[in-house]
């Protein structure tokens, strides 16, 4: 039986929802005052810059030597770290909201198809079919009045595969070939998507808007209240990479979709969020979903990890065996990495 330990995937994952949930409404929250997306994000990578150097010099983690290339690696990653915030925001401008949830809930469909591609991975039948009720929910929790315009369709569908290529390559990057410590990806990440939010910013004009509500209203509590923001983000991007590097690019994307139909049953609860008898089949639908994903993928973990005590290989009998079954678990990592 599968232990869940102290350093588990399962328990980042945990962590990863509780954060998630508590930054997404408190950026509610906060937006509702100081009404600048980009800026906002700029708070959260600058905590992240700050947290991690701090982290660094106290010794906690040893950043990795790099040459010319992953550094460059470092800096596409953060770009697109950077561009699927900034493509998100746009789309969100020209479509309405639930037509954005509805195509965000495909991430994990291009998550799958992206992997099978350009990773040549491989999935079991069951996982497909568990994948179902996960974006099906989403589609039904968020129905209403679906308004776009093709730009809008263009740039939300773009933003969602951007989405899914941001989450297979945070994966890769921890446990590939550079196999980066979650911190260390954060130290190198952080401030490059800064000084990015920060151009965007200026580009569209927000940070203007910015230093104009800065001298009106900014007061004590709203700085103390933004820099609590930023410190939630920073614990949150922590967990995240580290939830993925334990898990994988797909867990996390379903966990995404999960975490997305939880935040609208605490809307509910804290701001009184109306949904009718379709929305709330939706949301059973997801969380049904999401448990049966985590089921069969635990199960797959299980059936693999099982193997290995069969053999000896201390004994020369068995060498053939060994390596057949390593062979066999390689594949089985190659299901769900």
């Amino acid at each position: 039986m599968a232990k869940i330990t102290v350093d588990s995937g399962y328990m980042w994952l945990g962590l990863y929802f509780v954060l998630n949930l508590s930054l997404t409404l408190y950026n509610k929250i906060i937006l509702n005052n100081f009404k600048f997306p980009y800026s906002l994000t700029a708070i959260h990578t600058l905590c992240g810059s700050v947290g991690c150097y701090i982290l660094y010099m106290l010794g906690i983690f040893v950043p990795a030597k790099l040459g010319d290339r992953e550094n460059i690696i470092m800096v596409m990653f953060s770009v697109l770290y950077t561009i699927n915030i900034a493509i998100s925001n746009v789309s969100l401008h020209l479509v309405s909201v639930p037509f954005h949830q509805m195509i965000r809930a495909m991430t994990p469909v291009f998550t799958v198809v992206l992997s099978i591609v350009f990773l040549q991975k491989h999935y079991p039948r069951k996982i497909y079919l568990s994948l179902l009720p996960v974006v099906l929910g989403v589609g039904f929790a968020t129905s209403a009045e679906y308004e776009f315009t093709y730009m809008g369709f263009f740039l939300t569908v773009l933003g969602a595969v951007l989405a899914s290529v941001k989450t297979i390559v945070t994966n890769r990057v921890q446990v590939g070939r550079l196999k980066l410590n979650p911190l260390d990806l954060l130290f190198r990440m952080s401030p490059l998507a800064f000084v990015q939010c920060i151009i965007y910013a200026h580009v569209t004009g927000e940070l203007e808007s910015v230093k104009e509500f800065s001298s009106q209203y900014m007061t004590y509590n709203l700085a103390s209240s933004l820099l609590l923001n930023g410190l939630i983000a920073f614990g949150l991007n922590i967990v995240s990479f580290t939830a993925n590097k334990k898990t994988s690019a797909l867990t996390m994307t379903v966990a995404g979709n999960v975490k997305q139909v939880l935040s609208i049953i605490l809307s509910i609860l804290i701001f009184d969020y109306a949904i009718n008898s379709t929305n709330a089949f939706g949301i059973l639908l997801t969380l049904l979903g999401g448990a049966w994903y985590g089921s069969v993928e635990l199960s797959i973990k299980r059936n693999a990890a099982q193997l290995l005590p069969t053999v000896n290989t201390t004994d020369d009998k068995y060498e053939h065996k060994s390596s057949d079954i390593q062979s066999h678990l390689s594949e089985k990592r190659d299901v769900v990495v």
